[in-house]
């Protein structure tokens, strides 16, 4: 399934710092960055899940938030690209 992840982590404090990191790098094993905070996933049910416990263990509740807005298995179609950065297929073979 297509999943948009976006979140928004309180930087004020060091600590704050360290759970924006931690949360982008959980997103990155999962998907592609599209913007700053925002990632576009392709995943199974299990692996949703799996990325959802990993990033509430890390974030603080009372001051960030994370969404999950779940496009289903046609989502990518439903996609719509404006700008500057390029817009690529997320399921597709990445070659560095």
């Amino acid at each position: 399934m297509f999943v948009l992840v976006t979140y928004d982590v309180n930087t004020e404090t060091p600590e704050g710092r360290r759970r924006l990191y931690k949360v982008a790098r959980i997103c990155k094993n999962y998907g592609t960055r599209v913007q700053n905070s925002v990632f576009e996933c392709v995943v199974d049910s299990v692996a949703l899940l799996e990325m959802k416990k990993k990033i509430k263990d890390v974030i603080s509740p009372e001051c960030d938030s994370v969404r999950y807005y779940n496009l289903g298995n046609e989502g990518r179609k439903r996609v719509e690209h404006v700008g500057a950065k390029p817009a690529f297929n997320v399921e597709d073979v990445l070659v560095f």
